[in-house]
């Protein structure tokens, strides 16, 4: 049974979130010749080119102070997580792995590579749902956690 938040359902600001990601995606795509995809856009700062650090920097400050600017005037809703340091740390390994044999992130694949009618995208976007969703049933009904 899925037990939706009702209260915490906010369709409008969430249409509105996606419209302004496909917008930065595609003027950043249009403006720079570069995809937006956050592990390409990291990844390319641990080893930097000369000449290509400036806009990485920028961007990933970017991704920074917009929620800093945000509570400025207003609060963040408040962060709760339900898993201790071993399970995150394991995530974090595991999304970090994938991410390098996928050959991007969900931003780079999902956003990205779906809206250019990327196949190899689509793969990888099917692929990190179908993980996702396997995940959360055996977490859930198998594991009973």
């Amino acid at each position: 049974m899925i037990d939706i938040a009702w209260s915490n359902f906010t369709p409008w600001a969430a249409l509105l979130g996606g419209v302004l990601i496909g917008l930065a995606a595609a003027a950043f795509l249009l403006l720079n010749g570069r995809i937006a995809g956050i592990s390409g856009i990291l990844g390319g700062l641990l080893v930097p080119a000369r000449g290509d650090t400036a806009w990485r920097v920028a961007f990933l400050l970017g991704l920074i102070g917009a929620p800093t600017v945000w509570m400025l005037g207003s609060d963040l809703p408040p962060i709760e997580i339900n898993a201790d340091y071993p399970a995150l740390i394991a995530a974090g390994l595991l999304v970090g792995v994938g991410t390098r044999y996928g050959s991007g992130c969900t931003s780079g694949h999902g956003v990205c590579g779906l809206s250019r009618l990327s196949v190899r995208s689509l793969a990888a976007t099917l692929s990190f749902m179908a993980a996702g969703f396997i995940t959360v049933y055996i977490i859930r009904h198998l594991l009973g956690a």
